[in-house]
């Protein structure tokens, strides 16, 4: 493992110092029922199952009436849950909760092929990002398993006292400690007293550090890990068109609490590519300055496996290579200029219209496709406000044929 996740179990007491006074809110009004079944809502799908208040029903302290939760935000990413909220005695405010929930879908598979078996608990890395921090605290939590939610779990306290005049309630209280569903990390002390104002956190999990039921210790080179796997993202680090350097392996979730981006594309610096998306030996098409600019808009932001949204500069002359999609689509958006777009024949059905002379309306083109060899593509004209959209296993490919640059937006997502 190499993505800087030193640390025993539950890490050690530091970090930044403790802001002495828990942020205060008013907890929510209205009722998600109601805000759910709007008409409104059943048009433009607004609020969603489960919302925030949803969640408050289920959380560790609620074995106890006497608590009460107020979430504030909640993220999700696959089968990662993670929300901030605060929690209250008898009506008064123990202090802030950040709640980590992972289903494991994919870790499991990770330790069976170490001939292991996912046991009742793991180990999760997490890393909270707070702005203006260059070192931000990391830690190492025990996540147990939850039949409430059928989730691996842990509620991470700002504190674990009882306000003044209160004591916890025993179904609580035996919830609580080092390693156990509520508990309190020290080095995270100044990130929880302003857990309101974080706005990412970096998350990693592995296998449970003992083979049960033998107990051989089972150490971080020999773990099964989930940390997005070969997930990567693009960053302008050299215009050097195809560079290695631009492209930044993760190895950890990002789970992002901010709520909004305003975002001029023309200010983003692009990611260069030389002879994208085809073979650079066999095909006619790629030449020394074959090379397109894409701008990535927004990558680990979304709350996906993998998607992305980017724009994309194509020269006069210049060519994007065909190419098939497995387990992913991807739709263009044409805002300038104008081109051909290449479909694969019989990928869209109204593509192979005929005229009434029995001709193509769109001819047929061979071309190679990236690693795959030579396949047949109908041409399509494009300009502002045309529209390619491939599903898995469709191929696609566009051409500048035009005299100034075409421009198109691209998103793009795991469909499996």
């Amino acid at each position: 493992m190499s993505n800087g996740m030193p640390g025993s179990l539950g890490g050690q007491a530091g970090g930044p110092g403790a802001i002495a006074t828990a942020e205060k809110a008013t907890p929510h009004a209205g009722s998600f029922s109601s805000a759910f079944t709007d008409v409104y809502n059943e048009i433009f799908k607004v609020v969603f199952f489960p919302d925030r208040i949803y969640h408050e029903r289920y959380l560790n302290a609620t074995r106890s009436p006497r608590y009460r939760y107020n979430v504030r935000e909640v993220r999700s990413y696959l089968d990662i849950t993670a929300m901030k909220s605060q929690v209250y005695l008898d009506g008064k405010l123990i202090g802030n909760v950040l709640r980590i929930e992972y289903g494991a879908s994919r870790l499991v598979e990770q330790i069976r092929e170490k001939q292991r078996f996912l046991q009742d608990g793991l180990v999760m890395w997490i890393q909270p990002l707070p702005d203006g921090v260059p070192n931000p605290p990391q830690a190492r939590v025990r996540l147990a398993y939850d039949i409430w939610t059928h989730t691996f779990q842990v509620e991470i306290w700002e504190t674990l006292e009882a306000p003044e005049g209160t004591s916890h309630a025993f179904p609580v209280l035996d919830q609580m400690g080092r390693n156990a569903p509520i508990t309190r990390v020290p080095q995270f002390d100044g990130v929880m007293a302003q857990l309101g104002s974080l706005n990412s956190m970096q998350l990693a999990f592995r296998e449970d550090t003992r083979d049960l039921p033998f107990g051989f210790p089972i150490t971080d080179e020999d773990a099964a890990w989930d940390n997005a796997f070969l997930r990567s993202h693009q960053e302008p680090v050299t215009s050097d068109p195809s560079s290695p350097r631009n492209t930044i392996l993760d190895q950890s979730y990002l789970l992002d609490f901010q709520r909004g981006w305003y975002v001029q594309v023309p200010e983003i610096v692009p990611v260069r590519y030389l002879n994208a998306m085809m073979d650079s030996s066999g095909n006619p098409d790629a030449k020394p300055d074959n090379i397109i600019d894409m701008r990535w808009i927004f990558q680990r932001e979304f709350g996906g496996s993998m998607i992305f949204f980017h724009h994309v500069t194509i020269p006069p002359g210049h060519v994007e290579g065909n190419h098939q999609h497995i387990g992913s689509e991807e739709l263009y958006y044409i805002v300038e200029g104008e081109g051909i777009a290449y479909l694969r024949v019989g990928d869209d059905p109204a593509t192979d219209a005929k005229t009434p002379q029995g001709e193509d309306v769109y001819p047929i083109e061979s071309r190679m496709t990236m690693g795959l060899g030579y396949y047949d593509y109908r041409r399509l004209p494009v300009k502002p406000g045309s529209v390619i959209f491939t599903k898995s296993g469709g191929m696609h490919g566009i051409r500048n044929t035009g005299s100034a640059d075409l421009k198109f937006v691209a998103f793009l997502y795991h469909s499996t």
